[in-house]
């Protein structure tokens, strides 16, 4: 039904400006431009944005002129800054599916039932709540937070939360050991307050994922790539990305398992998934730069640094040449950009006449 409503959809969606003017649509570009942002056609920030665009378009296709496919392999693998975007891209999928909140999400039932959560109703009753915290959370964080307070703030608070919480349950179902391997075994009276607790964490952990890795390992994969190499990129990405979660999902009943019988317990799996969140938020805060309030055309300054720099000092390093270029252009007058914002307006007054 999803992929129904999506597919639908999709021919009212308007296509990329970056995509038309690729393509030569350049009046077409400025109309969805202008639509996008709710401005005239002719307003300088228009002009400006597509200015941007066509200027990044023909420094691409300058640097990649007369390459083929093994072109594009090649920039992926071999430029430094682009395949530190690939490897970016590639450990964000694999620390946010085996951090155990999409397991959570398909066998969150097993999980309730497991935390002392008695019948099946009951069970389905939390199932479903649980659903709609993760949605209402989802909601609010990409339309609300994501971008008011920054991509990697919002992924370390959210990597924060769903740390705590799975740290909280995997302790508790150590201090309950019969807990999920011991048949029939009902939680005492005197525990049913830290299950409570522990049944609590797991909505925590569902507003912390949606806060977090459920938003940016798609936004990241969506912002970091160059258009000549993003398509290839992102497929790689996304294959990677549903190779993890099918084997999270496969692994997660057997790690459930006693040890008597293969697996790790269920507090051994819940100490994997805090162990991999904690590594993750260390990962995010070493490695990752802030790309929010960046355009495409700008984001190949926040990796000009090391490798080992970028996640640190890359946005300082990133404002900085942009102040130096706003000023370089201002001295030499910018001499290209103005012709090209002249094009643009004259593509502009061509399309209303």
């Amino acid at each position: 039904m999803f992929a129904g409503i999506i597919l639908i959809l999709t021919f009212f969606q308007y296509e990329s400006p970056r995509y038309l003017i690729k393509k030569g649509r350049d009046e077409q570009a400025i109309k969805t431009m202008a639509v996008i942002r709710n401005l005239p056609q002719d307003d300088s920030y228009v002009v400006r944005e597509i200015n941007a665009i066509q200027l990044q378009l023909q420094e691409e296709e300058e640097a990649t002129m007369g390459q083929g496919w093994m072109g594009v392999i090649k920039e992926m693998f071999l430029v430094p800054s682009n395949f530190y975007r690939l490897y970016l891209g590639l450990m964000s999928q694999f620390l946010s599916q085996w951090s155990g909140a999409g397991s959570i999400t398909v066998y969150a039932v097993n999980f309730f039932a497991l935390l002392g959560v008695t019948g099946t109703n009951e069970a389905l009753l939390a199932t479903a709540i649980f659903g709609i915290v993760k949605l209402v959370a989802a909601v609010i964080c990409a339309i609300f937070l994501v971008d008011v307070i920054g991509r990697k703030r919002s992924l370390l608070i959210g990597i924060t939360l769903q740390a705590i919480s799975m740290i909280y349950i995997a302790a508790f179902l150590t201090a309950v050991p019969k807990l999920g391997t011991v048949a029939k075994f009902v939680l005492p009276k005197s525990q049913k307050g830290a299950g409570t607790g522990a049944i609590v964490m797991i909505y925590i952990s569902g507003v912390g994922w949606a806060l977090g890795w459920n938003s940016m390992q798609y936004l990241l994969t969506a912002e970091l790539f160059p258009l000549r190499i993003r398509a290839v990129s992102t497929s790689i990405i996304m294959c990677f990305h549903f190779a993890n979660q099918y084997g999270n999902t496969r692994a997660v009943p057997n790690r459930l398992l006693p040890k008597a019988t293969g697996g790790i317990n269920p507090s051994g799996t819940f100490w994997f998934f805090a162990v991999v969140t904690v590594v993750g938020g260390v990962w995010v805060w070493f490695t990752l730069p802030e790309t929010a309030g960046r355009d495409l055309e700008s984001m190949d300054r926040l990796f000009n640094l090391p490798w080992y720099k970028i996640g640190i000092y890359g946005n300082e390093a990133a404002e900085e040449e942009d102040a130096n270029l706003t000023e370089k252009e201002a001295a030499m007058g910018n001499e290209r950009g103005i012709v090209r914002q002249i094009s643009v307006v004259e593509t502009v007054e061509n399309t209303k006449v």
